[in-house]
């Protein structure tokens, strides 16, 4: 999404510039072939000492890991939800990208969450479901009755 008045290109070398402010900017930058990514953030990228990898057309299998997250973000909300503006998505989003980290669970960390949590003993108290993602998805602990 990009604001009124500017360009998408403007705005994706924005991004880069906010996103590695103190010098920090990765050796690489694997991407495809969106034409978002125009002359003026290839430039960008360029002076910044940044190699850009990209991807063969209609290869998404070569950047899986981005794939695997835009998929699951489809999957798990997106493909659920009514968006009404500009604000709406932005607020399932962030909804979904806090539930991804510390409540749902990935397989690749042996069912744990990114920010991981303890596992309640059954003397804690009963089981009670906490809606996420505006109920979409749950979290489930243990209250003290």
């Amino acid at each position: 999404m990009s604001r009124v008045g500017t360009s998408p290109n403007k705005h994706k070398s924005q991004q880069i510039r906010e996103a590695f402010p103190w010098d920090q900017a990765p050796r690489y930058l694997i991407r495809d072939r969106d034409v978002i990514f125009g002359g003026a953030f290839v430039a960008l990228t360029k002076s910044m000492g940044i190699e850009e990898v990209v991807t063969a057309p209609r290869s998404p299998w070569q950047n899986p890991y981005v794939e695997r997250l835009i998929g699951s973000i489809r999957r798990e909300c997106l493909d659920h939800v009514i968006v009404w503006n500009e604000t709406s998505p932005r607020r399932i989003l962030r909804s979904y990208f806090h539930y991804y980290q510390t409540s749902r669970t990935h397989l690749a960390l042996a069912k744990d969450t990114p920010v991981s949590r303890g596992v309640d003993r059954p003397e804690n108290g009963r089981i009670v479901a906490i809606a996420q993602v505006g109920g979409l998805h749950h979290r489930y602990e243990r209250r003290a009755a």
